[in-house]
């Protein structure tokens, strides 16, 4: 019987052990988990705290003898170690468990800050459910919040913070919001936003260092100018947890070194997920590419492979849909665009209304949008599907909102981002 274990009770992990239970009855399934939690998803996390589901709402699967019955066994344990040459992982509890096959899932985890005070009581990170707990018992009304960071979780969780009844000051140490996944001007327009819905937006600044004043907290900014606050939200970024695999001989670069399905350098290693360096399908670049989707997509190809299905995983492309308090943004693919090519921008300041277009020879390469959702899978479609444009890329740079129709008329039977999905399960 074949063992397998899997790091990781995330979207990559899960996925996994589902499809290898669905293509091997018999294999033997452990999920290593080391949170320590019912497998939940880390995007309902500002629901959570919004109050507009419960904690049960966060899970990844409703039913709780789901995993029970499926016979797959759920370790709340970490992994602090993996011993390739027993083949075998060590766990925090002090055991050793045996492998057949290996699937490292365990995703990212939050990056520090380097500053005094960045442990005092009242200062907290927004990643897992225990954050989330602690920001729930912490962010009461009128309670004063300084968060540094405005990335892609900074952002969604405003909205949240602002129904809690927080007084909400985000430090933005570029003086960009979202700045890794939009434009200039569609980063502006978002803060404009923010601004007002009554948040301050505070730019090029950060914390330089955070002291207790008596019951509140002093968050002192690298330009001399300090802030009472009650809580300090770091939220400065993520990076892939990797660093119990050092010593290991699995080949990292910041991330863990995959092929096209997904195994490492180590025969009977996977990787998938946040932690995963595999292809960009546009570019033909590594990179991670931290989002749901792709490690739900790259858990199913590892399964595959695991269990003996040569399964060819073609790539990921960066794409974020965005909700900053109500106001929803989205950026696929390249959409800084590249040297040489052309682009179209369309803005709407007042309507907070904002669309770019990027493009390579005659294919649409990236895409920007603020407020234009019904573009979304057009976008997408011509992106992902390297849909060739002919004259509608002219179209397209005189009036960038005939997307949709630009979509209808060319990317039907040119390998759309349908059929990119099939090619994915040959």
């Amino acid at each position: 019987m074949t063992h397998h274990i899997i790091l990781g009770a995330g979207p990559a992990g899960i996925t996994a052990a589902e499809a290898i239970r669905k293509l091997d009855p018999k294999a033997s399934i452990t999920i290593i988990d080391g949170e320590g939690e019912t497998p939940y998803a880390r995007m309902a996390i500002p629901y959570l705290l919004a109050d507009q589901i419960e904690e049960a709402g966060t899970r990844l699967r409703s039913d709780p003898e789901h995993y029970q019955k499926l016979q797959i066994t759920l370790e709340k344990v970490r992994a602090t170690a993996v011993n390739t040459a027993a083949a075998s992982v060590q766990l925090a509890d002090g055991r050793s468990l045996a492998y057949d096959r290996l699937l490292i899932a365990t995703g990212s985890v939050p990056s520090r800050e380097k500053i005094e005070g960045i442990d005092l009581p009242g200062v907290h990170t927004c990643w897992t459910l225990a954050d989330a707990r602690a920001i729930q018992a912490s962010v009461k009304p009128g309670a004063r919040v300084v968060q540094m960071g405005a990335g892609f979780v900074g952002c969604i969780i405003i909205k949240a913070l602002i129904e809690r009844g927080a007084q909400l000051t985000i430090l933005v140490r570029s003086g960009r919001m979202v700045s890794r996944m939009m434009p200039v001007k569609a980063s502006e327009m978002i803060g404009q936003w923010c601004e007002a819905q009554g948040v301050r937006v505070m730019g090029k600044t950060q914390a330089a260092r955070i002291e207790r004043d008596g019951d509140a907290l002093k968050v002192t900014l690298t330009t001399g100018e300090t802030l009472a606050a009650d809580v300090y939200l770091s939220v400065v970024g993520v990076k892939p947890e990797i660093d119990f695999l050092a010593g290991s001989g699995i080949d990292m670069e910041g991330g863990i070194l995959v092929d096209e399905n997904l195994r490492t350098n180590v025969p009977g290693i996977y990787a998938a997920g946040d932690v995963a360096l595999s292809r960009d399908c546009l570019t033909g670049e590594r990179q991670i590419n931290a989002i749901q989707p792709n490690a739900v997509e790259q858990g199913r190809i590892a399964a595959l492979n695991m269990v003996g299905r040569d399964t060819r995983f073609i790539g990921s492309m960066p794409m974020n849909v965005l909700d900053t308090f109500g106001l929803i943004s989205c950026s696929f693919g390249q959409w800084q665009g590249q040297t040489g090519g052309q682009g179209v921008e369309l803005v709407d300041e007042p309507n907070y209304r904002y669309l770019s277009l990027q493009f390579g020879a005659d294919r649409l390469i990236g895409a920007t949008a603020i407020g234009l959702t019904h573009h979304v899978g057009a976008m997408r479609g011509l992106i992902e599907g390297r849909v060739k444009l002919g004259e509608w890329k002219d179209v397209l740079l005189n009036d960038p909102t005939q997307l949709m129709p630009a979509y209808l008329a060319t990317a039907q039977g040119q390998g759309d981002w349908s059929g990119a999905q099939d090619e994915r399960r040959r």
